[in-house]
């Protein structure tokens, strides 16, 4: 491609518990964070082997929880290299000032995290009235909400949405649509059905490459039918590395691979350009 590959969804662990003190969402530490941590300066030489170019570092939150403060101490240090997301509690009464924060410290995107790991089934407060100063907040503010959910949570999100129109949300993992039952993919109209809200980006991930390879599921229409539904402008890849067990160069070869029947001008904007609209950042430096 002509633009260099940018990944919206690796963690960092740092080595250094002290500094930076384990405090997991759900009261234990993720299984991944815990056998298989990457520190910043190790990711960089990973991005370098995988030909990386950038990323925006996606909080750890089965270690971390709402503590940033690894990521924000890493994007100071590589500006050139990466942009940040953080983590809060956006039902607290200080969401706000939190949210604000956060940003000083030069972290650009929030991520909130619903389901996981550690936290199994989908949370129910992404409507909750206590949440709505956040979401204005982020709104008025331009900043990217990472989403990680299910599709039991799409109704929720569309009433945020409705409430919220300028907001811009990026689904992890597709919102982890059912895939294997082929095309129409009927089993993912809810993921469909959000296309129509044009602040909604879907980031890509190993696990929807894997699910595009099962059932009656195959890439090309499963990915094509993403694309022609949402556009490439609104797709990103993240690797979720090291979360994920393969290494770097194979999450990318993965993607890389799932996506070569597409055009090119589409596979420069979900490996580069919809990071860089979505991460202005990313795009300002050599």
């Amino acid at each position: 491609m002509r633009v260099p590959v940018i990944d919206i969804h690796p963690h960092i662990i740092a080595a250094d518990e002290r500094r930076y003190p384990r405090a997991p969402l759900g009261g234990h530490q993720s299984t991944w964070s815990q056998e298989r941590p990457v520190g910043v300066e190790q990711l960089i030489a990973e991005q370098d082997r995988a030909g990386i170019r950038k990323a925006a570092l996606v909080q750890a939150s089965t270690c971390y929880g709402h503590d940033n403060s690894y990521v924000a101490d890493a994007v100071e240090k590589h500006p050139d290299r990466f942009a940040g997301v953080f983590s809060c509690d956006i039902l607290a009464p200080d969401a706000c000032d939190t949210m604000t924060h956060w940003m000083a410290r030069g972290l650009t995107g929030l991520r909130l995290f619903t389901t996981g790991s550690t936290m199994p089934g989908q949370a129910g407060w992404l409507d909750d009235p206590r949440s709505f100063p956040a979401w204005r907040k982020a709104e008025d503010a331009r900043l990217p909400v990472c989403l990680q959910m299910t599709a039991a949570g799409i109704p929720q999100l569309e009433g945020v949405l409705g409430r919220f129109p300028g907001l811009r949300v990026i689904l992890d993992h597709l919102a982890r649509p059912v895939q294997e039952d082929g095309p129409p993919y009927a089993a993912a109209d809810s993921l469909w059905g959000l296309a129509r809200f044009p602040g909604v980006y879907v980031k890509v991930t190993e696990r929807n490459f894997v699910g595009a390879a099962s059932g009656k599921a195959t890439p090309e229409t499963f990915f094509g039918r993403l694309v022609s539904t949402f556009g490439a402008s609104r797709i990103a890849w993240g690797s979720n590395f090291p979360a994920s067990e393969r290494s770097l160069p194979e999450l990318l070869a993965l993607a890389q691979d799932a996506l070569a029947f597409l055009p090119e001008t589409d596979r420069e904007w979900i490996f580069s350009r919809t990071a860089q609209t979505l991460y202005p950042s990313l795009g300002t430096h050599g």
